[in-house]
């Protein structure tokens, strides 16, 4: 049976790993797991995270390097730091960031 949930975050919030150390903006959001089973197996078992609730696609950073992160809702927090996201990435999709948040860049009609 699917569960039909609500994402707790939203595109353009600023979210941190809850256990690893890194952060990035959300640019899409998928209801559930869709990976493949190969990613997922790659997750350690202790900290594998369940499929049946959304995960989120960021683009992410630690203090080495950007890149483009999958990650599940449960191991998501609020990034609280005010601090922009450095990824090259957020200037193209997203507007300035204004208190934790980034705007969606409206879609030039040409």
């Amino acid at each position: 049976m699917q569960v039909n949930r609500e994402a707790k975050f939203r595109i353009g919030q600023v979210v941190r790993h809850r256990f690893y150390p890194f952060r990035g903006v959300i640019f899409d959001v998928d209801p559930t797991f869709n990976n493949t089973e190969e990613w997922w197996q790659s997750i350690p078992e202790e900290v594998r995270p369940r499929k049946d609730q959304p995960y989120y696609h960021l683009l992410a950073e630690n203090s080495d390097t950007e890149y483009v992160a999958y990650v599940s809702e449960q191991n998501l927090l609020p990034d609280e730091s005010g601090e922009p996201v450095r990824h090259p990435q957020a200037q193209e999709l997203f507007g300035p960031m204004k208190d934790g948040f980034y705007p969606v860049r409206a879609k030039s009609a040409h």
